[in-house]
């Protein structure tokens, strides 16, 4: 079976623009129907691509949040070349930890961070993580459990310097938070096995914004965009997203 492989989207033509930010091991299509819900109200959505993501698992580990960085500010550098003067961020998981650390690096008109960890999950934890994703990425290509386990062998001696990393990046957006000026939404799911959920009133109670706002999801899971609430998820940032300030 062929993967088809998520690739960047851009949806809309609306004056008001949005870059939206999937999470780690996840791909463009944990944002796509949130992307799609926000043109129909009007608005320009771009979402980037990370490096090493939506491809063979063999390939992440040789990333890392540098690289992923490096992919958030050149959807926002897109947008800004297409004409957009004023920008919103959302994103989920990983995608969260970006938005914020967009909300003191560049001028962010509102930022919703969804699921965002600010804790520091062992790496044991986080390299499950990456096994799991491994595994289901090697069954989605159509091979065997003979095969995979062997493939798996294999992957098993690569060295995760990623994870390393990932931890330097969320410890240091968490010792930032306190810079936010941006209006900002914490969008939490109470059934995230993913997080330590206290994280979302970390984000809410040290952003410096005024206009702030929390909101749990009793009946989600981690992947909160693709979960039992996600037609509320959209209707609640895009309301966010109408409270904003904007120019146009």
């Amino acid at each position: 079976m062929k993967i088809v492989a998520p690739k960047p989207f851009t949806f809309g033509d609306g004056k008001r623009a949005v870059l939206l930010l999937h999470g780690f091991t996840g791909n463009t299509a944990d944002v796509r129907m949130l992307g799609r819900f926000l043109e129909g109200k009007g608005y320009t959505c771009h979402a980037p691509l990370y490096k090493g993501h939506g491809v063979p698992p063999e390939e992440l580990v040789h990333t890392g949040p540098e690289d992923w960085w490096k992919n958030v500010m050149d959807g926002y550098e897109f947008l800004k070349n297409k004409g957009h003067k004023e920008i919103a961020v959302a994103g989920l998981s990983l995608g969260g930890v970006f938005s914020l650390k967009l909300g003191y690096t560049v001028p962010i008109k509102g930022i919703t961070s969804m699921c965002a960890p600010m804790y520091i999950k062992s790496e044991e934890v986080m390299y499950e993580g990456i096994l799991q994703y491994a595994r289901d990425y090697k069954k989605l290509e159509g091979k065997s459990e003979e095969e995979i386990e062997k493939e798996m062998i294999e992957f098993r001696k690569t060295p995760m310097n990623t994870l390393k990393a990932l931890q330097g990046l969320i410890a240091d957006v968490r010792n930032h938070v306190d810079m936010i000026y941006s209006p900002t939404f914490v969008v939490q799911a109470r059934h995230d096995h993913m997080i330590n959920t206290d994280s979302a009133n970390i984000i809410y109670n040290e952003v410096e914004s005024d206009l702030k706002d929390l909101k749990w999801y009793e009946e989600s899971g981690h992947v909160i965009t693709l979960d039992k609430e996600r037609d509320q998820v959209y209707e609640d940032v895009y309301q966010f997203l109408e409270k904003l300030d904007w120019e146009v």
